[in-house]
């Protein structure tokens, strides 16, 4: 005699148990009951196994379309996402990711000042900056705040899937078109140097200031830190950017990372 099987067309494996029942007069029935996620143990082993991905990314629409696509791959796990830098620090240290999927167009602090935070507080993470487009960055500064690898804003699933791996096995990804940035940015960074010296001369507040433009912190914030008006700080921001001849609050950041750590 034959049994036909039932049809368990999306049922998800991970998400129940098949349970046999009793023989009757007729065919055996097969009956799926739903069991808690917490106890389904073959899902938390695949879990501890993946590569943990914290994806930072404010378009709300492409993170959620990027956490889907990478929540399949049977060798990945997104562990938590943010729109904005803001919580980042405290998303990763209650996550600990092995990989930063970090959106180039990140606001207040910005991505490179996000980048030089993650690696000076979670130094164990791989570092990824997407949606990069040629000529858009200083890749010499990315690398030095902390980055492993980059992707290009017209890059496939396939080539962002393949940077992870990548990196998660400590290997350094470039594209190719981000080639001439990089010995551009070096380049540029020795001309700096002989132009500005061993040291710039910074006013104590100024110092702090930069300190705390490299921490990632807004003029609003920083004038509550110090207990002076914005205005003041936006006064001492203009300083600083004129006396260490740049034009970006990230480039302040890298300077102050070179300061700190004699890179």
């Amino acid at each position: 005699m034959k049994f036909r099987a039932p049809n368990l067309d999306g049922v998800s494996c991970d998400s129940y148990d098949t349970v046999p029942l009793r023989f009757s007069m007729g065919a055996p029935q097969l009956f799926v009951k739903q069991a808690p996620r917490s106890s389904n143990l073959m899902s938390r082993v695949r879990s501890s196994q993946r590569t943990g991905v914290l994806l930072v990314e404010d378009n709300r629409l492409l993170r959620e379309s990027l956490h889907a696509q990478i929540a399949v791959q049977a060798d990945l796990a997104v562990v938590s996402t943010s729109g904005s830098a803001d919580d980042v620090a405290h998303v990763a240290g209650r996550v600990k990711p092995a990989i930063v999927l970090i959106d180039l167009g990140l606001q207040s602090p910005g991505a490179l000042a996000l980048v030089d935070h993650v690696a000076r507080s979670f130094g164990g993470a791989g570092q990824i900056v997407m949606n990069v487009t040629p000529g858009q960055i200083d890749v010499f500064e990315f690398v030095r705040a902390g980055a492993s690898g980059f992707v290009m804003r017209d890059a496939a699933l396939e080539t962002l899937l393949r940077t992870i791996r990548l990196v998660r096995q400590g290997i350094k990804v470039l594209p190719r078109d981000l080639t001439g940035s990089l010995f551009s940015g070096i380049g540029g960074y020795r001309s700096r140097d002989r132009l500005l010296g061993p040291r710039v001369r910074l006013t104590r507040r100024e110092h702090e200031v930069s300190e705390l433009i490299a921490d990632g912190l807004s003029n609003k914030e920083i004038a509550q830190r110090l207990n002076v008006a914005t205005f003041t700080v936006k006064t001492h921001v203009h300083n600083v950017l004129h006396k260490l001849a740049v034009q970006t609050r990230a480039q302040v950041a890298s300077y102050v990372t070179t300061d700190r750590t004699g890179r």
